[in-house]
């Protein structure tokens, strides 16, 4: 089942990319773009495979797929235009920072071997990701009103 899960998940991302790829050939929005799959990608496979809060089993890790909502509902309204996607993956990084916060004032997987270590560590990369795909989808954007586009 796990590997059917994985394959899944990698399609998915291979095929988003691709359609992506196709929309448009802004070289910063097809980086931003891919970026923000990979830090999708990470974040259900580590989520997924060991989980970030405790275990894989504890059930606090589903309030990871908060931040993919919100970073999945932001593209959607925005309609995946560069300027609006760079919101979307700043909203991403707050609900990732925000997740966090949750977790630590509410001491959720406490009983991990290098909590709050480990949260801490996690919600930076994470956060790393989402900034660094709005900070090129903002770029993505200022190119396209450079060359005309939209």
């Amino acid at each position: 089942m796990d590997f059917a899960i994985f394959g899944t998940l990698l399609i998915s991302v291979g095929v988003a990319l691709e359609l992506a790829v196709k929309k448009t050939d802004n070289t910063s929005y097809r980086f931003a773009f891919g970026v923000a799959l990979a830090a999708s990608f990470l974040l259900v496979g580590v989520n997924g495979a060991v989980g970030i809060i405790g275990t894989e089993h504890n059930d606090a890790n589903f309030l990871f797929g908060g931040v993919l909502a919100v970073g999945f509902v932001g593209a959607i309204i925005a309609r995946f235009r560069p300027l609006g996607m760079a919101f979307a993956m700043f909203a991403a990084a707050l609900a990732q920072v925000l997740v966090a916060v949750i977790v630590l004032v509410a001491g959720l997987g406490s009983s991990g071997a290098i909590w709050p270590m480990d949260i801490l560590v996690s919600t930076g990369f994470f956060a790393a990701l989402w900034l660094m795909s709005a900070w090129l989808f903002r770029k993505a954007a200022r190119d396209s009103v450079f060359a005309g586009q939209d």
